[in-house]
């Protein structure tokens, strides 16, 4: 019975390193793949995508940025090319989108354009053109930035999953050579048990 808890320790070893390396492979070519991508789209902060900046910015647009998460990363004039990067990116482009439109999120800014600026959800008091009403320009501002954010941040969740990734496969890999160790060491075997003590009691002659 000893024996098979032996065979079957070394297969559990040998079954969590090969977990091991391959998870620790994978994390790398997730990271790589994430940073590719992220070069070959060569972005680049604009100069206000700095805390102190970004908030200047909103300052001048009378924008309010309670409830706002502000990014704390520094990207301006920087390449996107990691995770970080691109969800700091995505925070800046929020915080345009919310000068663009007023403050306003997409579900609360009006259908239509009107002559005001002001917006409103009647077709029949919207600007006209050929006969139609004029979409809010501020609309497609933000389905367009939604759609970049949505990508950017997407490429920082890949990189942090290929990050635990990583992580995970460095745990499995010290386990499974501490099971190997353990096993090949001798831990399962049973250590010899010591007799019974002999008497040092002189034997007297009768």
């Amino acid at each position: 019975m000893r024996k098979v808890f032996e065979i079957g320790g070394l297969v559990a070893a040998v079954v969590l390193v090969a977990f091991g390396a391959t998870a620790i492979v994978m994390g790398i070519n997730g990271r790589t793949t994430v940073s590719n991508s992220l070069k070959a789209e060569q972005i680049v902060g604009t100069p206000d995508m700095s805390p102190a900046a970004i908030r200047a910015e909103a300052a001048k647009a009378h924008l309010s940025l309670e409830g706002v998460a502000v990014p704390t990363v520094d990207v301006a004039n920087k390449p996107i090319t990691s995770g970080d990067r691109a969800h700091a990116f995505a925070g800046y482009m929020r915080i345009h989108a919310l000068e663009a439109s007023g403050g306003l999120p997409y579900s609360q800014m009006p259908r239509y354009a009107t002559a005001d600026g002001k917006g409103t959800n009647d077709a029949t008091a919207a600007l006209q053109q050929n006969g139609r009403p004029v979409d809010n320009a501020a609309r497609n501002v933000w389905v367009t930035e939604t759609a970049l954010s949505t990508a950017l941040n997407a490429s920082y969740m890949a990189e942090k999953t290929a990050l635990f990734g990583l992580v995970v496969g460095i745990a499995l890999l010290l386990s499974g050579i501490g099971f190997s160790v353990l096993t090949i060491g001798g831990a399962l075997r049973r250590r010899p048990q010591p007799g019974p003590a002999r008497s040092r009691v002189p034997v007297t002659a009768s």
